[in-house]
C-alpha cells in the first residue's frame, strides 16, 4: 500500500517518554537499511537540530508553552522540506520518532493550548502531509520515565531534558491525548504495548509492517 502524495510510504512512532521509541528506530534502520530513511522530531535537519537543542535543554528562562508550539512547527517544517518529502518523492520508507501526532499530545493535551490553533500550525508547517502509518507504543508514563532514569544512570553526564522533567500528571495528560488519537483514527494507528520487552515490541511492528505490505 503506498502513501496518497508521494510514492513512498510515511511511518511515525509515537509515544511518551521512555517508550522505546529511538532504539526501535534504529532497529528499523538496520532491517530496512538504504531502503528507508529514519529520523526524528525534533530535529533531522542541522536548523531542526539547533531548534531541539532550545526545547529540550533545561533553561533556566521558561519557555512559554505557545513559543514552544511555534519552535516545533518551526523544526517540522523545515524537516518536512529538507529530509521528509524529498526521500518520500524517492519511494522510501521514511520512519520518524515523532510528528504531528507529538504536538497534539504534548501541547494541546499536556500543555492545554487550543487543538483548533495545534491542527492550524500542524497543517502549516506539513502542507498538509499525514503518515500512512502510526505505532502508538503505549505505556504508562510511570514506567516510562523510570525507565528514562535507568538511561541517565547508564550513560554518564545525560541529564533529563526539559520534558522529562515535567510533572507526572503532564506526562499521564500526554498518554491520555494520544489514546485519544488513537481511538479516532483506528485505521491509522495501531497501538503496541511497551511495557514489554524490546525484542516483543519489535516483533509486533515487523507484523503490523507485514499487514501493510511493506514486507
Amino acid at each position: 500500500m503506498k502513501g496518497v502524495i508521494y510514492p513512498g510510504v510515511f511511518i511515525t512512532l509515537e509515544g511518551g517518554e521512555g517508550s522505546g521509541k529511538s532504539v526501535l528506530c534504529q532497529r528499523l534502520a538496520r532491517l530496512f537499511k538504504r531502503r528507508a530513511l529514519v529520523t526524528r522530531e525534533p530535529g533531522g535537519t542541522a536548523v531542526a537540530d539547533k531548534i531541539r537543542k532550545i526545547l529540550l535543554v533545561p533553561s533556566s528562562e521558561k519557555i512559554a508553552p505557545l513559543t514552544e508550539l511555534l519552535l516545533y512547527s518551526a523544526a517540522r517544517a523545515q524537516h518536512l522540506q529538507q529530509k521528509i518529502i524529498p526521500a518520500l518523492k524517492k519511494g522510501k520508507i521514511v520512519f520518524c520518532d515523532r510528528f504531528t501526532d507529538a504536538t497534539v499530545a504534548y501541547q494541546a493535551y499536556g500543555r492545554g493550548l487550543g487543538l483548533s490553533l495545534i491542527q492550524q500550525c500542524n497543517q502549516i508547517a506539513t502542507l498538509g502531509l499525514k503518515p500512512d502509518l502510526t505505532f502508538l507504543l503505549d505505556c504508562p508514563p510511570e514506567v516510562g520515565l523510570k525507565r528514562a532514569r535507568r538511561r541517565f544512570q547508564r550513560q554518564r553526564g545525560k541529564k533529563e531534558d526539559r520534558l522529562e522533567r515535567e510533572k507526572i500528571s503532564f506526562h499521564r495528560r500526554v498518554r491520555q491525548g494520544y489514546l485519544k488519537l488513537a481511538r479516532a483514527e483506528k485505521k491509522r494507528f495501531q497501538i503496541v504495548d511497551a511495557q514489554q520487552e524490546e525484542t516483543v515490541v519489535f516483533k509486533k511492528i515487523v507484523e503490523g509492517l507485514k499487514a501493510y505490505e511493506i514486507l
